[in-house]
Formats: structure tokens, C-alpha cells, sequence
């Protein structure tokens, strides 16, 4: 065939992903960034439960913001849509968040985005339980390489954070699980109301659940006790780590598809290790860089082979 006068000029296609690619890629080191910020934050004597509410209470306002804009003009929630956001707030949100700030007190940063980052074999293994999706022997390869390398940085951990170690990689597990039920199950619920829409109100609804576990756990008087470095790192937290890694996955995946900005994803985990080796003084060894290479390997092949 001959060439067409456009096929002489670099094409288009390739030049309108780099919005998407830099979108994805910034989304996923701003979400990396939170487990650095919770270190941090836990050095000034704040315990999960308070460092969690004041994340959800500073991100609220611009969550509500993000349902009424993505709602505009749209029909209103059903009986059923309100029990479904509320059920998919408590899990993916609310309890993810909770799980993984309390389970980072005993681990390394490094190690916490590792075990998050087995989210897509979760998606996997709950698929084939609730819904019996086929899982195939190279599907299988692929999670068994995955949870070798995070076994191979746990060895280290054990040996550097102490015995509750295991506590803590239990809890960031369960928070892996928790945002994989999310997903699993929200699926009809964005074709229903849209992302943007259900993403808004779910996290508007665990913004809720977070302010009032607190109101329920521990006295207001104790925020007046707070090191100021404890609201400035909540703050960013809330914006530069929540909100807007949100917004910027969001719309990567309009310009990308959900595959693409998934494996885009993949520099989380490595900026992680990064931050926290030079913001935190975590040990950078070479089973941290072998047990990385597995899981983003195990992580990749999952997605090719699907």
C-alpha cells in the first residue's frame, strides 16, 4: 500500500500518551510518598487512629467537591447505590487506609508498597473464589514469583524491624486484601455512576468512618498535644499523597486504558525504596532489590498473561 501524506510525520497516537504516561507516573510516586509521610509523622509520637483522621478530615472537603462535580447533572443515588457506596467506602477506603497506617508502624516503607503492590494477584485469587474466574499454570507462575520476592524481603525485615514484623505485614496484607475486594466488587458501580462519581463518594464516606472512629477512640483534647510537624505532614498528606494522586490516576487511565497507567504503576514500589532509603535511612540491601524485581516481575507477567 502507499504511504498516506500523514504517515511521513511521526504519528499522533504515541505523542498523545505521553500525558497519560507522565499522569500515571506522577500519580503513582505521589501514592508512594504517603507510607514516607507516615514514618515520618510516626516519629513525633502520633498513633494510627489520630494520623488517619486528620488525613481523611483535611482530604474530605475536596472529595465532596470531586462527587458534586462529577455528579453534576446526573440522576441521584438509589436505595441500593447508598448501600453500595457505603459498603465500598468502608472496604476500600476506610478499612484498606486504617489496616495499612497501623500496619506501617512495624514495618519499613520499602516493604509496605511491596505487599500493596501484590494487589493485582489478589484480584486474581478473589476472582477465581467468588466468582470462579479460570486462573491458568502461567497465572500461577506469576503469583508464585511475585510472594517469593516479598517472602525474600520479609527474611530481611525479621532480621532488621524485630518479631513484630509479622504483625505488621499482616495488617498491610489485610489492607491489600480490603482494596482488593474494592475492586472486585465496584465494577458494576462505575459503569453505574462513573469513576470520578464513586471514587468521590466512596472516600467522602471513609473520610466520615475515620473522623468518627477517632470521636469514639480518642479525646479532642489530645490534638491540642500534636507536634506541628504531625498537621503539616496531614496536610500534605491529604493533598499532595491522597487527593491528587487520585485525580491524576484518573484521568491517566482515561488517556491510557486501565492496563497501560496498571503497569505505569510499577515505579511505585522503586520510588518508594528510593524515599525511604534517603528520607529515612531504610536499609537498601540486595534482597530488597531481588525481592522488588520479583514482585514487579510476578506483577507484570500477571498482566501480560490475563
Amino acid at each position: 500500500m502507499s504511504a498516506s501524506p500523514a504517515s511521513s510525520s511521526p504519528p499522533a497516537a504515541p505523542a498523545r500518551l505521553w500525558p497519560g504516561f507522565a499522569l500515571a507516573t506522577a500519580g503513582a510516586i505521589a501514592f508512594s510518598g504517603k507510607a514516607i509521610i507516615v514514618k515520618l509523622a510516626y516519629r513525633h509520637g502520633v498513633d494510627a487512629i489520630t494520623l488517619l483522621m486528620l488525613r481523611m478530615l483535611m482530604a474530605l472537603p475536596l472529595f465532596v467537591l470531586l462527587a458534586w462535580w462529577a455528579g453534576r447533572g446526573k440522576p441521584a443515588l438509589t436505595r441500593r447505590d447508598a448501600w453500595v457506596v457505603l459498603g465500598l467506602g468502608f472496604s476500600g477506603y476506610y478499612l484498606a487506609s486504617f489496616l495499612d497506617f497501623a500496619g506501617l508502624a512495624f514495618v519499613s516503607a520499602s516493604f509496605e508498597r511491596l505487599i500493596l503492590y501484590l494487589n493485582p494477584t489478589l484480584v486474581l485469587l478473589l476472582g477465581w473464589l467468588f466468582f470462579k474466574r479460570p486462573v491458568t499454570g502461567r497465572q500461577l507462575l506469576a503469583l508464585a514469583i511475585s510472594y517469593s520476592g516479598v517472602l525474600l524481603v520479609f527474611g530481611q525485615e525479621l532480621s532488621l524491624q524485630g518479631p513484630h514484623v509479622g504483625l505488621g505485614a499482616a495488617l498491610v496484607f489485610g489492607s491489600a486484601l480490603s482494596y482488593a475486594c474494592y475492586l472486585l466488587f465496584s465494577g458494576e458501580e462505575v459503569r453505574r455512576l462513573g469513576a470520578m462519581r464513586l471514587t468521590g463518594l466512596a472516600t467522602t464516606v471513609a473520610c466520615l468512618l475515620c473522623i468518627a472512629q477517632f470521636l469514639m477512640l480518642r479525646p479532642l483534647s489530645g490534638l491540642a498535644q500534636l507536634a506541628p510537624e504531625v498537621w503539616w505532614l496531614s496536610l500534605l498528606n491529604a493533598t499532595a499523597c491522597t487527593f491528587a494522586p487520585v485525580l491524576m490516576v484518573m484521568l491517566a487511565i482515561e488517556r491510557l486504558g486501565a492496563s497501560l497507567a496498571a503497569q505505569t504503576g510499577m515505579v511505585g514500589p522503586m520510588s518508594t525504596i528510593v524515599l525511604g532509603a534517603l528520607i529515612l535511612d531504610e536499609p537498601f540491601t540486595v534482597w530488597v532489590l531481588m525481592g522488588t524485581l520479583l514482585v514487579l516481575g510476578g506483577v507484570w507477567l500477571l498482566t501480560r498473561w490475563r
